[in-house]
């Protein structure tokens, strides 16, 4: 920890390398939770474990920061950008499978970022100028050469004490003694001090005795060269403890273990019935065979608001991998998961138009490395690409919702690249290409995609493909200025998808018809098309096109002089788009908000919405677009004209700390919010806005699996900032963080929009 701390002060990059299973990502979080006050934008975790392919790294990492592409800007720039003038210090966790782009990624950002530090985990340095490396060594163990020291002195080395604790868990009541001491030192020098082999062999004392344990551990390593240990690398030590570990399981659990590598991060039990069940696994008993491997530390047991997931440690991961490739099942278990996740997101596909959208797309944002590790097999195997096609298209709807366009379209590149043979799955992925395209405000590339999605759909007398590819058309004739083509071809393109029975076409092009006809100036029919979308919107439970909507009405009711109506429809598509979290419309209506504020005089109101929506802006690469970015204008400048300088900076700063949460809560006054205090020095500086988000949680006596519930997090990730909380404020309780929350709530000055 010393050693780590010095590297970072003095060195802008430090990698920990170290052998798999030695503690790197752990010492890492560690650290970053202990140096975190000295960096004022906070620590940020990026974790690269799951990611395959390194063309995602830059948006990996833009996603981790909370950055929402909307421009069509190569993802490295726009981050350094976003970094250009920030503090703080970037977690890259797991490098060493990406390590030549991890390595550019690195020299990139430290040369635009000058207050930018990186600490990055890898089983291999990234080798750039400037780079510390230090190497984590094993848990310290008694010396093989020496006498052993006895039992009340062995816990002094920390390979002993891990164990100790670890055994204890599993059974309690144990300890070190006269009688075990022994064994357990040899225990401990023969898996060479490497955490989690330590812990995967403490498991087993559920099942057999110290020394039977250490038995089964000499006769594994028989084989050893020339009995040198130091002879051989640590990995190999760790391989022969995993060797050892899968030789316990049972037949069926081997297969489980190996056939679960191809999940990437975690999984639920519905997808290891489908995938890794077969004529030799049946289905009806992947589920005890699961919780075998849960109960042998194998697999991972995490607790989400959608249900249990499970996860294999990446170690464990990568040798199920080996596993299955000897067992020749690879592929057949490859193509399994890539069908599995073909029909998920189909399934969503077809039923995102409905009550049930937040539950989705939650669900989504957790399959995501899934559902890139079917694309990553669809794009790489022979004969394969067609369904790569169709599950990059069928997302269209989650790549807008989360923000990640520029993936989305990367996709769908690659896909269409690879298939070319004219079909439904390839004239669909053309307009989605090209709506992805748009709403990045890149016009050139998507207008020959939308000419060739045209054309094959009426090759192929496909209406709904083509009805599509007008609408896009009509949004691409919208984005140039084109209004009254625009007008022409979404008219088109409504009568289409109302013959086809499409709602969801239809309630996406009364949209840009809506936008269309409020921006020409035609209120009344930009109206009725809102409230006949908000109708079938009602009608069907529906929340995504719900909001939409309701900002558009908003809009429109500004642009018309009724402040008052513009007021409460911003706030009622506000209320509609907390749910999903999206961030664009949360940006939308806070904007309408803040100019009805000023408009009504209520100028500190507007500065704090002003500053409240900045960061948002600012998280998603985008800004005001059409004549919004003139009523922005209008608005600060009519505010800082009413407020003297330094109220309107501190009202605007108040706002901008406010954490998303905070910040719907304060535009939707459902109740004062107290700006987080920043003051040099203050412990609350040193909270990144999640954790101060988690702070306030467990102020109101949440706990972590509902706090997990709340925010849409892992259960593993809640605790994680919990325990990130505790360490910089130097805290050991819940209870003390309540009680420092509800003192600084009491200090703070109020900002009550009076």
């Amino acid at each position: 920890m010393a050693e780590s701390r010095r590297l970072l002060a003095s060195s802008r990059l430090v990698t920990f390398t170290g052998v798999g299973g030695v503690g790197k990502t752990r010492l890492a979080l560690r650290v970053a939770s202990e140096v975190g006050r000295a960096f004022a934008d906070g620590t940020w975790l990026v974790e690269l474990a799951g990611l395959r392919d390194a063309g995602l790294l830059a948006q990996t990492v833009a996603a981790a920061l909370g950055i929402q592409e909307q421009s069509a800007r190569w993802p490295l720039v726009r981050l350094s950008e976003y970094l250009a003038d920030r503090q703080l210090l970037l977690v890259l966790d797991n490098c060493e499978h990406l390590l030549d782009a991890c390595a550019m990624l690195a020299d990139a950002l430290l040369r635009t970022c000058p207050r930018l530090r990186i600490l990055a985990t890898s089983r291999q340095a990234l080798g750039i100028a400037g780079e510390s490396i230090l190497l984590v060594p094993p848990l310290s163990v008694p010396d093989p050469d020496r006498p052993l020291p006895p039992a009340e002195a062995l816990t002094r080395y920390e390979a002993a004490r891990l164990f100790a604790e670890r055994a204890a868990a599993v059974l309690p009541g144990f300890a070190i003694t006269a009688s075990n001491a022994a064994a357990v030192a040899r225990i401990c020098q023969r898996l060479d001090g490497i955490p989690l082999a330590i812990e995967l062999a403490a498991v087993r004392l559920q099942a057999l005795s110290v020394d039977q344990l250490l038995a089964r551990l000499d006769d594994r390593y028989r084989l050893l060269t020339n009995g040198s240990r130091a002879a051989l690398p640590r990995q190999q030590t760790l391989r022969a403890m995993i060797d050892w570990s899968f030789d316990l399981c049972s037949a069926q659990e081997r297969a489980l273990w190996a056939r679960a590598s191809v999940f990437a991060e975690s999984f639920d039990l519905e997808a290891s019935e489908t995938v890794c069940s077969g004529d030799d696994l049946p289905r009806e008993s992947v589920f005890d065979l699961v919780a075998g491997l849960v109960e042998k530390s194998i697999l991972l047991r995490e607790e989400h608001p959608s249900g249990v997931r499970y996860r294999l440690l990446e170690t464990i991961r990568q040798y199920g991998r080996e596993r299955l490739a000897e067992s020749g099942g690879e592929e057949a278990v490859l193509r399994r998961h890539r069908d599995y996740y073909l029909h998920r997101v189909e399934q969503v596909a077809a039923a995102w138009f409905g009550p049930d959208q937040e539950a989705w797309l939650a669900r989504l944002r957790l399959e995501h490395a899934n559902l890139r590790a079917a694309l990553e097999f669809c794009l790489t195997e022979p004969g394969e690409a067609e369904a790569g096609l169709r599950i990059a298209a069928s997302l269209w709807f989650y790549w807008i919702a989360t923000g990640l366009l520029s993936e989305g379209r990367r996709w769908l590149d690659l896909a269409l690249e690879l298939e070319t043979r004219p079909s439904t799955a390839r004239a669909v992925a053309l307009w989605v290409d090209a709506y992805l395209a748009i709403l990045q405000s890149d016009i050139p590339p998507a207008l020959p995609l939308l000419r060739d999605s045209q054309a094959l759909a009426e090759r192929l007398g496909d209406p709904v493909a083509l009805a599509w590819s007008t609408q896009v058309a009509g949004m691409a004739a919208m984005f140039t200025d084109e209004l009254a083509n625009a007008a022409t071809l979404l008219e088109d393109a409504l009568a289409r998808h109302r013959a086809n029975d499409d709602r969801i076409g239809t309630l996406d092009t009364l949209f840009y018809l809506a936008s269309v006809a409020s921006m020409l100036g035609d209120a009344e029919r930009a109206a009725a098309l809102c409230e006949e979308s908000l109708a079938i919107c009602e009608t069907h439970g529906e929340c995504w096109f719900n909001s939409y909507m309701l900002w558009v009405f908003s809009l429109t009711a500004w642009r018309q002089g009724d402040r008052g109506r513009a007021f409460a429809l911003a706030q009622a598509s506000l209320r509609k788009t907390r749910a999903l979290s999206e961030r664009l419309v949360i940006a939308l209506d806070i904007e309408v908000l803040a100019w009805t504020a000023a408009a009504d005089g209520n100028y500190q109101r507007a500065a704090y919405l002003l500053g409240a929506a900045q960061p948002i802006w600012q998280a998603m690469g985008a800004s005001p677009f059409w004549d919004l970015a003139d009523h922005h204008r209008a608005c600060e400048t009519s505010t800082r004209r009413a407020l003297d300088e330094k109220t309107f900076q501190a009202a605007f700063r108040h706002g901008a700390e406010l954490t998303l949460d905070q910040a719907i809560a304060y535009a939707l006054e459902e109740k004062a919010v107290s700006a987080r205090p920043s003051a040099p020095g203050d412990p609350a500086a040193a909270l990144t806005r999640r954790e101060w988000e988690i702070a306030e949680l467990i102020a109101e006596g949440l706990s972590n699996r509902e706090i997990a519930t709340k925010l849409v997090i892992a259960q593993r990730t809640a605790e994680n900032h919990v325990e990130h909380i505790l360490t910089k404020l130097g805290f050991t309780s819940r209870t003390q963080i309540a009680a420092w929350v509800a003192e600084h709530r009491a200090a703070s000055t109020t900002c009550t929009g009076q």
